[in-house]
């Protein structure tokens, strides 16, 4: 057995440095997205009181975290096939924690919006880890691992507005961004100790981006998964401005208004946790490009019924259903990167990945609010159901079909 399959702890390495990078994917989740609650009321507390000011400021310092991630994951992802994946594991998670942690010091709303736009800049540590693990594992485990290391990313995104509004409920609203910022440091030092990379920079030579797109082999299936991956983030986004406003309309009490909030907020979390490494075990069993167009599919179909319950318990059991099903999205999507490119381009593709889920964060909260405001609440969940379904038919025809005969001649060529 080779270094890369054999490690301490009776575990192979490429385990290993799942179980490390999952903690830290998962604070890096929860440090991008635990300011959504926290931010008006910290505003406010930094000398800010005019409702509209409040309201403005705070788009600001959430969005322009996620449109700087999108510009610098590609970027960073060309530095880890560059330099190394542990490199940019270390650099990202310890300058989150200084720039999450100092957050708690801002003096005015100003400095804040600025460090939000260097947290924006530093990103980077999610493209790494899932690019380590990429090239690490085996084909055969590929899906399970992805399906795993996924989990992370999402359950932290749509967990972290509950953390940190209980923390901030509990404990402060700075106390939320020195103990995300301690999160961070605590990912910092498990990857110095614990994550093992074997690195040859001589294998990894500068190109242009001329050179990558020429050397990139699937290019239509490419891009095809990039959008996957953008419509799919802003479908688990789009509930996210208007589902405590929906829960308040459809309860028949006004108590427990924000209990019943935060559990439809996290039920698709909890059910992408449950879901996520069996669907990708599944994708690596019958492929993966099934998964994704049944998983599209399914996914449309339970946004229709959101649209007509008539109390929060309805809602939270759709939502979870809804978990379930994006569960085998991205990992389906990772596998299939994997498997088109290049190990030595694994870090910028990847880096391309991330920003396309990027942007869908930023677009599909955008997207929600202002679906809600011009059409009513209601047309949020049928608007997305008919992107996901057009997005499962453009699937079939550009992923689907395609692979279907490629694997086809592939068998008719053996058979030769």
């Amino acid at each position: 057995m080779n270094h890369q399959q054999k490690g301490g702890f009776f575990l192979p390495i490429w385990k290993r440095n799942l179980i490390f990078c999952w903690f830290g994917m998962f604070a890096t989740g929860i440090g991008m997205s635990q300011i959504a609650p926290v931010l008006p009321l910290y505003i406010r507390h930094l000398g800010v009181h005019n409702a509209a000011a409040i309201a403005q400021l705070s788009g600001i310092a959430f969005g322009i975290t996620f449109i700087l991630s999108a510009i610098f994951s590609p970027i960073w992802g060309a530095a880890a096939d560059r330099f190394g994946r542990k490199p940019m594991l270390l650099r990202a998670s310890l300058g989150m924690a200084l720039v999450i942690g100092c957050m708690g010091f801002a003096p005015n709303v100003y400095v804040l919006i600025g460090l939000r736009l260097l947290q924006g800049v530093i990103t980077g540590y999610s493209t790494a880890c899932t690019t380590l693990i990429a090239t690490q594992t085996d084909n055969e485990h590929a899906g399970w691992a992805l399906g795993t290391l996924s989990t992370a990313n999402i359950a932290g995104s749509l967990l972290g507005p509950m953390i940190g509004g209980f923390i901030s409920e509990f404990a402060g609203s700075q106390n939320v961004f020195f103990i995300t910022g301690a999160l961070m440091l605590v990912a910092f030092l498990t990857t110095i100790f614990f994550v093992k990379e074997e690195f040859h920079r001589e294998d990894h030579k500068v190109l242009r981006s001329g050179e990558v797109w020429a050397r990139i082999p699937e290019k239509s299936l490419t891009v095809t998964l990039f959008v996957t991956a953008f419509i799919l983030t802003v479908a688990l986004y789009s509930a996210e401005p208007i589902i405590t406003v929906y829960v308040a309309h459809i309860a028949h009490s006004t108590s427990h208004i924000a209990l019943f909030a935060g559990m439809a907020f996290s039920a698709s979390g909890l059910a992408n946790i449950l879901a996520a490494p069996r669907l990708g075990k599944l994708s690596d069993r019958i492929g993966a490009q099934k998964v994704i167009l049944a998983a599209l599919i399914l996914a449309g179909i339970l946004f229709i019924p959101m649209a007509f319950v008539n109390n929060p318990w309805q809602l939270i059991g759709l939502r979870f259903l809804f978990g379930l099903t994006a569960a085998g999205l991205m990992p389906s999507i990772n596998i299939l990167v994997k498997k088109i490119t290049p190990d030595a381009l694994t870090g910028r593709i990847f880096g391309f990945s991330m920003s396309a889920m990027y942007l869908g964060v930023f677009s599909g909260s955008v997207f929600g609010g202002q679906a809600a405001a011009w059409f009513g609440i209601r047309s949020v969940f049928y608007m997305t159901a008919a992107l996901l379904l057009i997005n499962a038919l453009w699937v079939y025809f550009r992923i689907y079909r395609k692979i279907s005969i490629n694997d086809r001649h592939r068998v008719s060529h053996k058979a030769i």
